[in-house]
Order: structure tokens, then C-alpha cells, then sequence
């Protein structure tokens, strides 16, 4: 009797398992809030790189085609203005913590050592080829009223999704395969545009046709560099942060700047710039303006454009772009005088269902991440009950 009472304030004490379950509920409501606080931060990152990409994206378009309407005529002060204007961005290095590239302890001493000089060597390529692409882009954007070069500039999804299959291990499916199809259809019908549709009838069909040709090549350049960066990331960089977006922005834009000064006085292009400015349709001050807007405009676009890279996915930033086809081309048809053809109306409406085809398999494969999410998190709780059933057994047996 006397070791039955001993016993009993121990099985009407406190009950371990109870403690247990409390703590593990108040660590699970710290999981959730600090879940809830990364997910609040990541959706505000998206929308702002978003703005960024598409804001950028429209107004450095229709600046570009005003520059050309206005009386400019070198394309490589064309392509300058897409990357110059990277010193905008030097603040926000001053003021960001230092990225350090990330070394990894399952590799080697020797490749660790490494890895600044081949990420050095990567800035370097990339920003050759982003001068070279900017060139394709410029000599379109001349030759193409803004409706057109935009639509064309669809396909760029289509390529990125190709090399982001090889590059970035992205899985094909029946709906983005859907959307590489209407996307390459959209830019083709484009080449059977009449020449009534170009700006003032001044294009003759050999530079259109030498304009398109230049925007897709253009477009599946730009492709592969998405591709490349994300690869960049995943394998040089590995960390997310800010100034891995700024640094990345910077390097490859100050490389393009040199490559294409280079390109500006070997061409002789820069002797004609004086005139060029008194020629201007608006005056100098507009010539000027133009210019400097354009040039922040882009790498206003850069940061959105890498910062979705980093954070999602090339895929995903090149989805987020190909979203604002319609603003340049609408705005072009307001603004500028640009004709919108049935023709064009077509294309404009299979780009975008190719862009909705791609924007439905990114919905299924978050329902199908949420449903692994939510079995993994039953299957824990259960757990959890299985293993506080058993301690309290154990506790009542003892």
C-alpha cells in the first residue's frame, strides 16, 4: 500500500509526454512563423525583381525605338546605352555585404584556389557575350517596329527552356513543350508581315528580314546566358544574396562596356556622334536624356532579371519577361504610331497562350511540391505521436 502511494504522485504528477508534446507544438509554432516571415520576404523579393525586369524592360524598348525614330543611327551607341550604365549600381556595392564564394570541402585544395580566377573568367565571357548580343539586339530593334521585335523576342522562352533541359537539368513537359510550339509559330508569322507594316515604309524587306534574323539570334543568345547564370550560381557562387546579384550585374556590364568602346571607335562610329546629336529630331537635351534613361533603364531591367535567376530559376526570369510583351507593343501603338495588324493581333495572342501553357505547368508543379510537403509533414507529426504513445506506455508501466 505504501509503495502504491509512493507511486501514485508519480503517475497524477507531471506527465513527461504532456512536456513533450508542449514543446514540440511551440517549436512547430516557431517553424511556422519563421516559415511564414521567409515566405512574406520571398513573395515582396519577387514582386520587386519582377517590376524591376518589366518596368526596365518596356521603357528601355520604346526609348530605343525613339532613339532610331529621332534621327540615331549608330547602332553601337545603341548597344552602349544597354550596358553603361552600370556605375548606378556601384552604391549598392559599397553598401552590401561582401559576397565570398563559397568553398566547398569535398573537393580539392588546388580547385577551391580556383574558383575566384574561374569565376573572374566566367565575367569576362559572359560580358563579351552580352556586348555581341546586345549588337543582334540593336540592329533588330532599328530594322523592326517595336510590335514585331517584342513578339519575336518571344521565342527567347522557347530557347531557354531547350537549354535550360541541357544546362540546368529543366524537365520537359506536355504543357511547355504546348508553349514552345505556339511560341515558335507566334515569331514565325511574323516573317510574312507585309512591308506596308514596317515604320514609314522606310524598311525595305532585306533589312526586315535582316532584323528579324538578328532579334532571334539575339533572343537565343540571350537564352543561353540565362542558362549560363543560373549555372553560375548553382556551381560558383552558391549564395543568395543581394550582392551576388549586384556583383553579377556589374562585372558582366562593365566587360560589355569596354568590348563594345572598342567596337565604337574601331568602327569610327564616334566621330559621327557630334553630328548625330545636332540631328537629333528633339534637340540635344532630348538626344542626352535619351540616352541616360535608356541606359538605367536597362540595368534597372538587369537587376530584376538576375535577381529572378537566383532566386527561382533562368526559366522563370525569361516567363516573368516574355509577361511584359504586351506593354512595349501597346504602348508603341499609343505613343509611337505603330500599326497593331491582324496579323500581329495573332501572333500577340499565341505568345501569350505559349506564355499561359508555361504559367499553368509552374501552378501544377507548386500543387505537386505542396502535396509532398504536406505528406512529409504528416508523416513527421506521425512520428512524433508514435514516439510520445510510446513514452507514455513506458512511463505507465514504470
Amino acid at each position: 500500500m505504501g509503495e502504491a502511494q509512493e507511486l501514485h504522485p508519480e503517475i497524477n504528477g507531471p506527465n513527461p509526454p504532456a512536456e513533450a508534446e508542449a514543446e514540440i507544438s511551440q517549436e512547430n509554432s516557431e517553424i511556422k512563423k519563421k516559415s511564414f516571415l521567409r515566405q512574406y520576404k520571398w513573395w515582396l523579393e519577387m514582386i520587386v525583381y519582377s517590376f524591376f525586369l518589366l518596368g526596365g524592360q518596356a521603357v528601355g524598348t520604346l526609348l530605343g525605338r525613339i532613339y532610331y525614330d529621332n534621327g540615331g543611327k549608330s547602332n553601337w551607341m545603341a548597344t552602349l546605352v544597354q550596358v553603361v550604365g552600370f556605375p548606378v549600381l556601384i552604391p549598392f556595392q559599397l553598401f552590401t555585404p561582401t559576397t565570398k564564394v563559397l568553398v566547398d570541402t569535398n573537393t580539392n585544395t588546388n580547385t577551391n584556389k580556383r574558383l575566384p580566377l574561374i569565376l573572374a573568367a566566367f565575367y569576362l565571357a559572359i560580358g563579351v557575350f552580352l556586348a555581341v548580343d546586345c549588337m543582334l539586339y540593336s540592329i533588330g530593334l532599328q530594322y523592326l517596329p517595336v510590335t514585331t521585335y517584342t513578339l519575336i523576342c518571344a521565342t527567347q522562352l522557347g530557347f531557354n527552356a531547350l537549354f535550360s533541359f541541357f544546362l540546368n537539368r529543366q524537365k520537359f513537359t506536355p504543357y511547355i513543350i504546348n508553349s514552345l510550339v505556339l511560341l515558335t509559330i507566334s515569331s514565325t508569322l511574323l516573317v510574312f508581315v507585309p512591308d506596308s507594316d514596317n515604320p514609314s515604309n522606310k524598311i525595305s524587306k532585306k533589312k526586315y528580314i535582316v532584323g528579324f534574323i538578328c532579334t532571334v539570334a539575339a533572343s537565343a543568345g540571350y537564352a543561353i546566358m540565362l542558362s549560363l547564370t543560373q549555372l553560375a550560381f548553382q556551381k560558383l557562387i552558391k549564395k543568395e544574396t543581394i550582392r551576388a546579384v549586384v556583383d553579377m550585374t556589374v562585372y558582366q556590364n562593365l566587360v560589355a562596356t569596354f568590348v563594345i568602346i572598342i567596337g565604337l571607335f574601331a568602327s569610327g562610329d564616334w566621330k559621327k556622334l557630334n553630328g548625330e546629336m545636332e540631328g537629333f529630331t528633339s534637340g540635344k537635351v532630348s538626344y542626352i536624356m535619351n540616352l541616360f534613361w535608356t541606359a538605367v533603364s536597362w540595368q534597372v531591367f538587369g537587376i530584376g532579371c538576375v535577381g529572378l535567376i537566383f532566386k527561382i530559376s533562368s526559366l522563370f526570369s525569361n516567363v516573368i519577361s516574355i509577361l511584359g510583351l504586351p506593354m512595349a507593343p501597346v504602348l508603341a501603338v499609343i505613343f509611337l504610331g505603330d500599326s497593331l495588324t491582324g496579323l500581329k493581333a495573332v501572333s500577340m495572342l499565341l505568345a501569350m497562350w505559349g506564355f499561359v501553357s508555361y504559367i499553368y505547368q509552374h501552378y501544377l508543379d507548386d500543387l505537386k511540391m505542396k502535396e509532398e510537403g504536406k505528406r512529409e509533414k504528416a508523416a513527421a507529426a506521425d512520428e512524433l505521436s508514435l514516439v510520445a504513445l510510446v513514452n507514455e506506455r513506458g512511463s505507465q508501466i514504470s
